[in-house]
């Protein structure tokens, strides 16, 4: 059976989650810290455990919300949950964390409160998959009576703003906790549990693809995953022998959030503005346009028709054909639309954030990219699985990294000064390919590097990219270990009843 038709592993010990590429020795010391933290807040224990590990992107950046496939790998760093129903009448839920820094956030047990986007809290996440947990018992008549009291604990080693996706792994581990605390998980497959905690972070306010959420539920260890979407699969895909991905943090703290009206968010709108602009262009009514297409995989097909009709069949050829390089004005979109922007984006209060704080759109750059990028994954996938030598198959997916690096920079515009002297740092030290990673902005470049060089380049980016940082105060040398690590691809989510 397909990985994404089981449901989420339930385990009554450690080895089966952490016994790849581990100290199982860590790992069980700090679930007994964690155990006894819990003790020592709440007066007992937690009931179960679940975790959920970040990813890191290997290619496909910033089109899952385009509806295209995408090849992540699951990482060792996790988010893990611990969690109980109070035992007593309060109807509160009480979230703290290991970290000191994380103060308590109290909420009531209510599944209908919104979230306070205008105050964020790092255990708004919880509350997402809270929320996201009662819509979801609603809409398949799960019964799980009344709301009660929560006490939950969390620990997390995905290192915030980093683009390993820190936000899922805690949205999905907060959710299967939930799931788990209440009876409700057991049957209920991998792939449906991707799609509802994709849908449970959207209540942050980003509006979230389901790359993160889907790599963190399906991941398998020593697989990459080739992620398609509409309906949700895995195909897993084996990385050649010889070669290693580093994972080095720009120290740029990328807050995808945070920064969603300009940055992760303008660019689903003008992803959305350019896709309609072609479906007008190329034949379909305004208002079919407008109220139909969603994404550009929705006007693919037409582009690749008209280019066909010329002699080609890149959907590019239709791009730049259609739309201007010259930034568009709202007013200009709106006389190819024939409709107000704030009609369009009516019913997404995201969007309108948008339109509010923009004062032009990219519409050719971000459709060129959209398109070049969905290639460049199928690119990649089949050159894991061609006749190259092992060698080859590293230089051509080196090469395919540093392509979507160039288009995620110029033509998307997601990266920062940080970012660029980072992946320049890592082809200066023999990385095969290098590329931002995650929303962009900030935080981590992933670096193909050869398995035999990872020491050295690891202690060359220490020298040329840390040390000077380290010497200003931005980091502490003794946490450098959190900030750049080799890691190969580690399994997904987990309960455990330890």
């Amino acid at each position: 059976m397909a990985h994404e038709e089981l449901p989420v592993p339930v385990f009554t010990v450690l080895d089966p989650v952490y016994g790849h590429d581990y100290d199982l020795e860590e790992v069980q010391l700090r679930f007994q810290t964690l155990n006894s933290k819990f003790i020592e807040i709440y007066g007992g224990r937690p009931e179960i455990f679940a975790r959920a590990p970040g990813r890191v992107n290997l290619i496909g950046e910033h089109i899952d919300y385009e509806g295209y496939s995408v090849l992540p790998m699951a990482i060792r760093q996790d988010a893990v949950v611990a969690i109980r129903k109070r035992p007593d009448a309060e109807k509160v839920l009480r979230i703290a964390n290991v970290k000191d820094k994380y103060s308590m956030c109290t909420y009531a047990a209510d599944p209908c409160q919104e979230v306070d986007l205008k105050n964020h809290k790092w255990g708004h996440y919880f509350i997402c998959g809270y929320k996201g947990f009662y819509e979801y018992a609603k809409a398949n008549k799960i019964s799980v009576g009344e709301p009660v009291g929560l006490d939950v604990l969390i620990d997390g080693t995905v290192p915030t703003g980093s683009g390993l996706s820190s936000s899922a792994a805690l949205v999905c581990s907060s959710t299967i906790a939930i799931m788990a605390v209440f009876g409700v998980n057991e049957g209920i497959k991998k792939k449906e549990i991707a799609q509802l905690t994709c849908e449970c972070e959207r209540h942050i306010g980003t509006q979230s693809g389901g790359m993160d959420q889907a790599i963190s539920i399906m991941a398998k260890p020593g697989f990459a995953e080739l992620i398609d979407f509409n309906p949700i699969r895995a195909s897993d895909v084996q990385l050649p022998a010889g070669g290693t991905f580093v994972i080095a943090h720009s120290l740029a703290e990328s807050q995808k959030a945070v920064t969603a009206a300009t940055n992760y968010n303008n660019r689903v709108v003008e992803c959305r503005l350019a896709a309609i602009v072609l479906g007008i262009k190329l034949g379909m009514k305004t208002k079919e346009a407008i109220y139909k297409v969603k994404t550009l995989s929705d006007v693919e097909g037409l582009c690749v028709s008209y280019a066909g009709d010329h002699g080609h069949s890149d959907p590019l050829f239709a791009v730049k054909e259609f739309l201007n390089e010259v930034p568009y004005t709202k007013e200009e979109i709106e006389r190819i639309t024939e409709e107000d922007l704030s009609t369009i984006f009516a019913n997404s209060p995201t969007s309108l954030d948008v339109l509010r704080a923009a004062k032009h759109f990219k519409l050719l750059q971000r459709a060129c990219h959209v398109y070049s990028e969905a290639k460049r994954v199928f690119a990649f996938r089949d050159a894991v699985l061609s006749d190259l030598s092992d060698e080859g198959k590293l230089e051509k997916l080196g090469n395919l990294m540093n392509d979507s690096h160039h288009s995620c920079s110029v033509l998307y515009e997601c990266s920062c000064p940080e970012l660029e002297e980072l992946v320049k740092t890592c082809k200066e030290n023999g990385a095969l390919g290098a590329r931002l990673t995650g929303a962009g902005w900030g935080g981590c470049v992933v670096a193909l590097v050869r398995e035999s060089s990872v020491p050295q380049f690891i202690l060359n980016l220490k020298e040329s990219f840390y040390q000077p940082r380290i010497d200003r105060g931005i980091i502490d040398e003794g946490d450098l270990g959190l900030y750049v690590f080799a890691s190969k691809p580690a399994s997904g989510a987990a309960i455990l009843t330890i």
